[in-house]
């Protein structure tokens, strides 16, 4: 990943953060000599620096991937940036369209797990985390037994020890003040999604890598 030293994020806790918050990576393996790529949830447990999700046994990555280093992209907020939002364009005119993005990159070694306990824990932990800010939460336990037990023989776990986390905020750092500040009051106006919004916050506070 090209990474000028201007967007380079290194904060543990907003890398962890991103992920937590944007859980569905693109995993990217070698199959058969190919690049893959496919998109899963994937959670990070901090304490063991590991990710954590589940494929079909039916997914060939499971056994192409096992043993292999693999990359993780999470993606964050993103945005389209109009060269009309930089107050320099009206004194030189010399500005082009851009996008902000953040993003996490996380390198480690696969290991599939077909083990049916680790993977009902691992079930049960995703189910209560993504079900939290549901009204009345489903629990793995409210399904019957048999058909959790089927399911848990339909999908293999895969566990991730991460040995590299990199974080890339372009977040209109590289431009003078005066034009981020016009970038973030541009952003928010357009009235556009929640994750527009969240892209203006950080233009207009970019954090600072550590």
């Amino acid at each position: 990943m090209y990474l000028p030293a201007h967007f380079e994020q290194r904060d543990p806790a907003l890398l962890q953060g991103l992920m937590r918050e944007h859980p569905l990576a693109t995993l990217i393996t070698l199959q058969g000599g190919a690049a893959m790529a496919d998109a899963l949830p994937l959670h990070f447990d901090a304490a063991t620096q590991t990710l954590r999700g589940h494929v079909a046994r039916a997914n060939p990555l499971w056994q192409a991937g096992d043993g292999q280093r693999v990359l993780a992209v999470f993606h964050g907020p993103q945005a389209y940036v109009t060269p009309n939002w930089y107050p320099s364009k009206a004194a030189t005119h010399k500005v082009v369209p851009t996008w902000n993005y953040t993003l996490v990159q996380a390198r480690g070694v696969l290991r599939a797990v077909p083990d049916a306990p680790w993977l009902h824990a691992l079930v049960s932990e995703l189910t209560q985390t993504h079900e939290a800010a549901q009204p009345r939460p489903w629990a793995v336990s409210d399904a019957p037994d048999d058909y959790v037990q089927a399911m848990l023989r339909a999908i293999v776990g895969i566990e991730i020890a991460v040995d590299s986390l990199v974080g890339k905020w372009k977040v209109s750092q590289n431009r003078s003040e005066a034009d981020r500040l016009g970038v973030a009051e541009g952003l928010q106006a357009s009235g556009g999604s929640a994750e527009v919004q969240a892209m203006a916050a950080l233009v207009r506070d970019p954090p600072r890598g550590e």
